[in-house]
This record gives structure tokens, sequence and C-alpha cells, in this order.
């Protein structure tokens, strides 16, 4: 190993990524995500119009929050617009997860036909194989990317690749983002948290391995109105399941660090809402 493969002057890198937004087909989201131009010695925001071009995100939250639909509708957006999505199943058979596919297609009015030849699925629910050796899983991935074409990585769960060696969460997101990078992949990382994490930071299975090492930190929660003062709050009935998303940090753009509230209509529609307690939005 020599130094000088490693070690290189800023201006000798000729080609490095544009700047530029990934739609996620989720309403709301991407105008979260804003670069800065100056215009007459004075700095405008201008939304990316989409979470970061190779950028690799951690999108983690409690059961039902909206994770895997956030998901989905990213996968479902792009194959919409003609670029191929790599989606990484941990848990969900490939044919369950193409059913759950589908419905986000019809909430988003888009035809299942139209996009399924542009998604590719990699089955790791059905052998402990691909989720437990890396480097295997690693080598399915480049083939389809290289068959497919593909521009982004969807993983359900990452967590699913380290669920009973926690310990070894670090090294495993390692190699997942740098192979991520090295093919040029936008990646959105479906993280679960456990019992005991704060609700509201990034830190899940594994702790904060993935939050530190990824692009873009997403975190969702929820809550049950209880008290007088949070249906004062949220402007919501004693009773009623309130959905909120921050963007926990992002290291590629500029990004709206508030909380939002979030919704999940009734066709199953995951989308960004105002910001809370700005009655403006």
């Amino acid at each position: 190993m020599k130094a000088e493969e490693f070690l290189m002057k800023a201006s000798d890198l000729k080609n490095p990524p544009k700047l530029f937004g990934f739609k996620t087909g989720v309403p709301g989201l991407d105008d979260m995500f804003y670069t800065v131009e100056w215009t007459d010695d004075r700095p405008v925001k201008k939304s990316l119009g989409g979470i970061p071009a190779y950028s690799v995100v951690n999108l983690t939250g409690m059961p039902d929050t909206g994770k895997s639909l956030i998901a989905g509708q990213f996968a479902i957006k792009q194959a919409s617009l003609g670029y191929p999505v790599l989606f990484v199943t941990t848990e969900t058979p490939a044919e369950f997860l193409i059913v759950s596919l589908k419905y986000r297609a019809q909430a988003m009015w888009i035809e299942w036909d139209d996009v399924k030849d542009n998604i590719w699925i990699v089955d790791a629910s059905r052998t402990s194989t691909l989720r437990e050796d890396i480097p295997t899983l690693l080598n399915v991935m480049e083939e389809g990317i290289k068959t497919g074409g593909t521009h982004s990585i969807v993983i359900d769960s990452i967590t699913g690749l380290f669920e009973d060696r926690e310990m070894k969460a670090r090294s495993i997101v390692r190699q997942i983002y740098s192979f991520a990078k090295t093919h040029r992949q936008t990646t959105i990382l479906v993280n679960q948290k456990r019992s005991g994490h704060d609700e509201i930071s990034p830190e899940a299975a594994g702790g904060f391995a993935v939050a530190h090492i990824a692009d873009v930190n997403i975190v969702l929660w929820k809550i049950t109105v209880m008290k007088k003062w949070e249906v004062d709050l949220y402007k919501a009935p004693i009773g009623s399941l309130v959905r909120f998303i921050r963007i926990d940090g992002c290291r590629v753009s500029g990004h709206d660090p508030r909380t939002h509230f979030f919704e999940i209509t009734e066709t199953g529609l995951a989308k960004v809402g105002p910001v809370l307690g700005d009655e403006d939005e």
C-alpha cells in the first residue's frame, strides 16, 4: 500500500458529483432540502427538490411512524421517472413487498405496470446468508446495479443486517455506505428503534452507528394526545394519534431542521405537514 494512492490535492479531483435533488414522492419532503445562491450580494435559499443526490439517508423511527411508506414512495417515484431502483428487503419476502409497492403506487396515482420493470429486488428475507455475510450481499447488489442500471438503493431494513449482532453495526453500515458511494447510488436505510431509545433522536438499533455515518438523518415519531396542553399545542382532540418528522442533520446540503407534522392519509400516502407551532404554514 503506497501513500500516493490515497494522498491528493483537492484540485486533482476532476469530476466531483454535482449537488441536485432526488425526488422522494413524499409531498412536502423535497422542499425541506435546499441550496443557497447569492443574488445581489444576498443569500437566497433555493429548494433542492429532493434528498441530496448520492447521499446515504438514515430513516429511523418506532413502528408505525411511516418509515417503510417513505421508502416505498421514494422507490415508486424514482421508478416512475425512469430511474431504476434496487430494493433490498431483509424482512418482507419479495412477493409481499410487491403487494405493498403496488398499494403505494395506487396511492400516488401511478400505474404499477409503468414502474414494475424499474424496480429490482434483492430478497434477503429468506436466507440468513445474505443478511449475515455482507460481502455476499454486496456482490448480489452489485450485480443488480449493473444489470438494472440502478440509480438508487433502498434497504428495508438495515437493522435486519445486524439485528442479533448490534456490536458490529458500525462496521456493517460502513461497508454499505462505502459501497453506495463507490457506485454513486442515492440510498435510503430504514433503521428501527428499540424500546429504550429516545423517539425524537436519530439513535436506533446499533446506537448512533448509522446516524454518525449517514449523510442525512430523518427522524419520525408519534404521540397519542392525552393531555389538555397537547390538545392546545397539536390542535387535535383527546385520543388522536399525531405524527411528526424532522431532519436531524444533513452534511450535504442545507435543510429545514424544524419539526413538522407528518400525515398518513386514508389511502396510505405519507406526506409532510406544516411546521409545529407555526400557524401561518
